[in-house]
């Protein structure tokens, strides 16, 4: 191909551009994109976090062309060496990912090479921020939720919904003739109703017999919401996460002793979920089931979290003896 000398000049400028192109030119750029496609506040704030308080500081300053798989290799490392939590760094690294996207997709660089730079999951492991209550604390809490958030906490145990679900669920979601719970909307930690976490996010849970009762019963003292909220605040508006954990789950927690051994609360509002799915679990239900009940994105995201819950050891050892029984038998 032949370039006239204006054309040249202009291939020469896009290349020292490209070439001059930083981590941090590529970070700018990803969260403008994020901005126009109006992502929701909390996760902007989450990307904004990551690219501005982990990705900058550290390798910011790297041209985009000179970036190795090595130096992202280290980069993640380095986080976890200093005590960034795991689950953190799993989140910080997604966002990395996607800023050297945004660099390909315009022309700064020709491959994301991060695609190949992962945490490596601990197996068998929940980590601290995913305790799973035990029987005795299950039934404690329902016996001893207040009256204002019982309902609440009954129905976050009996079909493992989010709180920000819970948060933004609506009577009319809530089918008292079919005894089913439809899930099409949450509540942000803004207050703001928008869509669930995923196209997943979406779906119909059955009602227990408890849940079906308890929120028959709290719908006539519920307070009333020109949102149709089923678990408003007191003026009708969608409650904040931060009131709920703060003024009534933990106090709730420590006066009935569910503590660790600190005093503090043994855990937060999301270890309903995991009280559930493992409810889910021990009856017996298949993970594909789970999954779908649970809302996650894939089968992947329920057995990395709950995947050592399925096993049993007992179990295992009768499949195998049915195997050589069969075999041997033939």
């Amino acid at each position: 191909m032949f370039y006239n000398e204006a054309q040249r000049n202009n291939v020469m400028e896009k290349q020292m551009s490209r070439n001059s192109k930083s981590v941090s030119d590529a970070c700018e750029s990803w969260l403008k994109s994020c901005a126009r496609n109006e992502l929701e506040r909390s996760t902007l704030k989450a990307y904004k976090s990551h690219a501005k308080i982990h990705i900058e500081p550290k390798i910011g300053d790297l041209l985009l062309t000179d970036l190795s798989r090595s130096q992202i290799r280290d980069f993640m490392h380095d986080l976890m060496d200093e005590g960034v939590s795991r689950a953190q760094v799993r989140k910080i690294m997604i966002s990395l990912r996607s800023i050297l996207s945004e660099a390909v997709e315009r022309e700064w660089i020709d491959h994301n090479v991060g695609v190949d730079v992962k945490v490596k999951r601990q197996a068998r492991a929940l980590g601290d921020d995913k305790i799973i209550p035990t029987k005795d604390e299950i039934r404690t809490i329902i016996e001893n939720a207040p009256a204002s958030h019982k309902a609440m906490f009954v129905t976050a145990i009996f079909t493992g919904m989010r709180i920000s679900e819970l948060r933004g669920l609506t009577w009319s979601n809530i089918d008292f003739d079919a005894k089913i719970i439809r899930v099409n909307q949450r509540a942000d930690e803004y207050c703001q109703i928008g869509a669930p976490k995923s196209r997943a996010g979406v779906r119909s849970i059955p009602m227990a017999p408890t849940v079906y009762k308890i929120l028959a019963s709290w719908k006539d003292q519920a307070p009333d919401s020109p949102l149709d909220l089923a678990f408003p605040n007191s003026v009708g508006k969608v409650q904040n996460y931060s009131n709920i954990y703060n003024r009534v789950f933990k106090p709730m927690l420590i006066d009935n002793g569910i503590v660790d051994g600190t005093g503090r609360s043994k855990f937060g509002i999301h270890a309903l979920r995991h009280a559930a799915a493992s409810l889910f679990i021990e009856q017996g239900w298949n993970p594909k089931k789970i999954q779908t009940l649970l809302g996650h994105a894939s089968i992947n995201m329920t057995m990395d979290v709950y995947g050592h819950l399925f096993e049993n050891a007992e179990e295992d050892v009768t499949m195998f003896e049915k195997l050589e029984s069969d075999l041997l038998a033939a």
